[in-house]
């Protein structure tokens, strides 16, 4: 099953699945009571390119914040919900634009159908998450543990509930911190359903190894056509999980748009703080979203000009200077200190900016 064969599904004022583009979606760490703060975050998230964001609703007090934090963002809010019904209800009374619900936890049927009736009243979608540490008991027995097989049937069983209850404006989520299980999980479950899939590695971890594990399993769900929406779950500062989840998109030639930044490993011929300029590039490169270019940060003069003559624009350090290069041509010599504004100039002039800005 590709994108294309998804259904459709509206979330605020962004389409996902039926082969519209896999958007990206972080979620906030702040306390959502704490308004203030939580929008802060948001339009944080925003700037770096995230296109749906969830925040946790354990509390009244965080039901009746989604309506102030509404008024304040430009993207998709969605309310995650645990076990109590009444905050489901309450977050989509106060304007949520999707909800995450397991109804595995919310309780009796006449619960659940509270939740339908008030998000079908209003036309809100309905994420039914299913996660690892979450599968049932009697799953767990039929399959000797956790398994992709249960996952599976544990969402299906969960969705079922609401479409007896006819509802079908569905997203589903079924996460395991296993990636190779995940991965086979959304295989099996892209061959049972049409729906739109939300997809992410859970509990992935740190910076390092959340982003590498996230990497690996939504780089063989997303290659097969599978996910419409993805995150990349890290333990840090979700700016990290947007710009990790753009890059991996990129990657795959799922989205265009913005600095790909290309660099060596160094060696020892490199006489410039090599690892210090790429980090600050990479920073500086991503204040250039209206670019679509490849950007190379190469170690020395020996084979700088050479290896970057794939990228449009690159640089090369020396002992005490640097080299300007385009597609392969050195433009011209500059010092080391004056390197990293040389390269912003060059790429203000590509973007028709002010050098200022």
């Amino acid at each position: 099953m590709t994108r294309e064969h998804t259904k459709t599904v509206k979330i605020g004022n962004r389409l996902i699945g039926g082969g519209n583009p896999v958007l990206i979606q972080s979620m906030c760490n702040t306390k959502t009571e704490d308004v203030k703060a939580t929008v802060g975050q948001i339009l944080r998230l925003e700037q770096a390119g995230c296109e749906i964001i969830r925040v946790a609703v354990p509390t009244m007090e965080a039901a009746a914040a989604l309506k102030e934090i509404k008024q304040q963002i430009h993207i998709p809010l969605v309310a995650d919900i645990h076990f109590d019904y009444r905050l489901a209800v309450a977050a989509i009374e106060n304007g949520a634009d999707k909800i995450r619900i397991n109804p595995g936890n919310i309780g009796s049927r006449e619960r659940i159908k509270a939740v339908v009736d008030q998000a079908a009243e209003r036309g809100i979608p309905i994420r039914v998450g299913v996660n690892s540490g979450s599968l049932e008991k009697e799953i767990l027995a039929k399959y000797g543990g956790v398994t992709a097989e249960g996952l599976v049937e544990s969402a299906l069983d969960k969705v079922a509930v609401i479409e007896d209850l006819g509802y079908h404006n569905l997203v589903i989520s079924i996460k395991s911190s296993d990636v190779m299980m995940c991965v086979k999980a959304h295989e099996l479950i892209a061959q049972k359903t049409d729906y739109p899939l939300h997809v992410g590695i859970t509990e992935a971890g740190t910076l390092t190894s959340g982003n590498i594990k996230s990497s690996v399993g939504l780089g063989i769900i997303l290659y097969q056509g599978i996910g419409d929406t993805i995150r990349v779950s890290l333990t840090g500062d979700p700016v990290e999980e947007v710009k990790s989840a753009k890059l991996i998109l990129k990657t795959l030639g799922l989205r265009t748009g913005g600095i790909e930044v290309v660099s060596c490993p160094t060696c020892g011929r490199t006489r410039i703080d090599l690892i210090s300029l790429a980090n600050q590039v990479e920073t500086m490169a991503a204040e250039f979203d209206e670019l679509n270019i490849k950007l190379a940060v190469m170690g020395c003069v020996v084979n700088g000009p050479g290896e970057a003559r794939e990228a449009d624009l690159g640089i090369a350090g020396g002992v005490g200077e640097g080299l300007l290069i385009r597609k392969g041509e050195i433009i011209r010599k500059v010092p080391e200190n004056e390197l990293l504004n040389a390269l912003r100039a060059e790429l203000c002039a590509l973007a028709g900016r002010n050098v200022n800005e």
